[in-house]
C-alpha cells in the first residue's frame, strides 16, 4: 500500500469519526469535528502554520478529500474548541504503537519560543501576546544555541520508535529533574513494569535517583568529568531524541507555531503531536521506519 498524505488523513478521519460522539440531528454543521481534526493533521504535515495560507492551499491540494472547507476564522474557532479532543486522539494513536509498552524511554526537553526579536534577546518586548500567555511564559537559556529565549520548555518522554508517553509544557526556569519525576509518575505502563530512562548529564543527583527508584524507574546518562567510573556510550541512543525533536521542528514546524494565546499554544502543539502519533502508528502497520514522515509531506 502506498504511504502518502491522503492515506494518513483517511486513517485519522476514520479513527476520529469512530471515536467522537455524534452531534444532535439539528446541528447543521457542514464540516464535522472529525474533518476539522483531520485538517489539523494535514496542516501540521504540510508545514503551513498560517491558517489563511493553509485553507487556500487545502482547497487545491485536498479538495478531493474535503469538498467543503471552513473559512479561516471558522477553522480557527473549531480547532480551539477541539483541544481536548485532539489530545485524546493523540493518546489513542499512541496506544496503537508498540512504543506504548516499551520500558526504555528517552527523556529530554526543548525550548518552545513565543517571541523572537532584538527586544526579546535583550529581555523585553512581547506586546503581541495576550496577557495569559505573556504571564505564563518566561525567559530561559538554551545551551545548545547559546542564547536566551522567551517562552516555555517542552519536556517529553518518548519511546525509541517515536511514540510519546508523556509531555509537559513548563516555565523554562523549572528544574527539569522535577518535571521528569512528574512525567514518570504520569506515564502509563504495564503492571509491575520498571522504566529505564536515557537522559543527558543534567539528570543527576542522589535524591533524584532515589525519587526515581520510588517510582519504579532508573536513569542512564553520560558520565560527567568530575564523576568516577567508566563512561557509558549512549550517543547512538541519545541521537534518537534529537531526531524526534528535529522532525517536530523541521517537518511539523514546532518552533513556528504562530500562537498568540495560551490556549492557542496548547492546541497547536497538540495538533503537531497528533500528526506525529498518527504517522508512527500508521508506519508500524505498513512496515515502514516508525519515525519517517517524509512520505506524508508531499
Amino acid at each position: 500500500m502506498l504511504a502518502d498524505l491522503d492515506l494518513l488523513l483517511i486513517a485519522v478521519f476514520c479513527t476520529a469519526d469512530d471515536l467522537l460522539p455524534k452531534k444532535p440531528g439539528n446541528a447543521r454543521r457542514i464540516v464535522t469535528d472529525a474533518e476539522v481534526v483531520t485538517l489539523c493533521v494535514a496542516q501540521s504535515m504540510m508545514g503551513i502554520p498560517s491558517d489563511e495560507r493553509f485553507i487556500a492551499t487545502a482547497r487545491k491540494r485536498l479538495g478531493h478529500l474535503f469538498p467543503t472547507l471552513p473559512d479561516r476564522e471558522g477553522f480557527y474557532k473549531r480547532r480551539e474548541a477541539l483541544a481536548d479532543t485532539i489530545e485524546a486522539l493523540t493518546a489513542e494513536f499512541a496506544r496503537h504503537s508498540p512504543g506504548s509498552t516499551d520500558n526504555v524511554l528517552l527523556v529530554d526537553s526543548t525550548p518552545v519560543e513565543c517571541a523572537r526579536s532584538r527586544q526579546t534577546v535583550k529581555r523585553g518586548g512581547h506586546s503581541s501576546l495576550d496577557d495569559a500567555l505573556a504571564n505564563a511564559a518566561d525567559y530561559g537559556y538554551c545551551a545548545s544555541h547559546s542564547r536566551y529565549f522567551y517562552g516555555f520548555r517542552l519536556h517529553t518522554l518518548f519511546a525509541m520508535d517515536g511514540t510519546h508517553r508523556a509531555l509537559a509544557l513548563t516555565s523554562p526556569k523549572i528544574d527539569e529533574k522535577e518535571v521528569c519525576l512528574q512525567l514518570v509518575a504520569r506515564c502509563q505502563r504495564l503492571p509491575g513494569q520498571v522504566l529505564t530512562l536515557i537522559g543527558d548529564k543534567n539528570f543527576r543527583g542522589k535524591q533524584f535517583e532515589t525519587d526515581l527508584a520510588a517510582l519504579d524507574a532508573h536513569i542512564h546518562r553520560p558520565r560527567r568529568k568530575d564523576e568516577p567510573g567508566k563512561a557509558m556510550h549512549l550517543a547512538p541512543i541519545r541521537q534518537r531524541i534529537e531526531s524526534i525533536y528535529w522532525t517536530a521542528k523541521d517537518i511539523l514546524t514546532l518552533e513556528r507555531h504562530g500562537a498568540r494565546t495560551l490556549h492557542g499554544l496548547r492546541t497547536r502543539l497538540a495538533c503537531r503531536f497528533l500528526a506525529l502519533a498518527a504517522a508512527v502508528a500508521l508506519n508500524h502497520r505498513l512496515g515502514l521506519p516508525s519515525r519517517s514522515l517524509i512520505q506524508y509531506t508531499t
